[in-house]
C-alpha cells in the first residue's frame, strides 16, 4: 500500500502545482492585457498599474474570462478607442502565450 499511497501523493502534489501555475498565468495575462489597454486609453503609468489591478480583480467576478471581456471592452469604448471584443479575445490569447512563457522562464 505505500507505494499506492506515494502515486497517490504524488498526484495530488501535481494537481495542487498545475492549479497554482495555471492561476499565475491567468493572473499575469490579466496584467499584460491591461497593460495593453492601457496604452491603447494612454493612461499615465501610475493609472496603468491601477488599472491592471482592477482588470486583475475583475477576472474573479465569474468563473471564465468573460468578467475580463466585458471589463476590458467597457473600459476602451468609455475611452473612445475602436476595439472590439474579437481584438480584445485575440489580446487575451496572445497574453496567455506570453505570460506562461514569462513564468516559464522565471522558474
Amino acid at each position: 500500500m505505500t507505494t499506492f499511497d506515494d502515486r497517490e501523493r504524488a498526484f495530488e502534489t501535481k494537481f495542487a502545482r498545475d492549479e497554482e501555475m495555471a492561476f499565475r498565468v491567468t493572473a499575469r495575462r490579466n496584467r499584460l492585457v491591461a497593460q495593453w489597454a492601457a496604452e491603447l486609453m494612454r493612461l499615465t503609468p501610475a493609472e496603468t498599474d491601477a488599472y491592471a489591478k482592477a482588470v486583475v480583480q475583475a477576472d474573479f467576478e465569474e468563473a471564465g474570462d468573460e468578467d475580463v471581456v466585458r471589463k476590458l471592452v467597457a473600459d476602451l469604448t468609455a475611452a473612445d478607442v475602436d476595439v472590439g471584443e474579437a481584438d480584445v479575445r485575440r489580446a487575451l490569447e496572445e497574453k496567455q502565450v506570453e505570460a506562461r512563457r514569462q513564468l516559464m522562464e522565471s522558474q
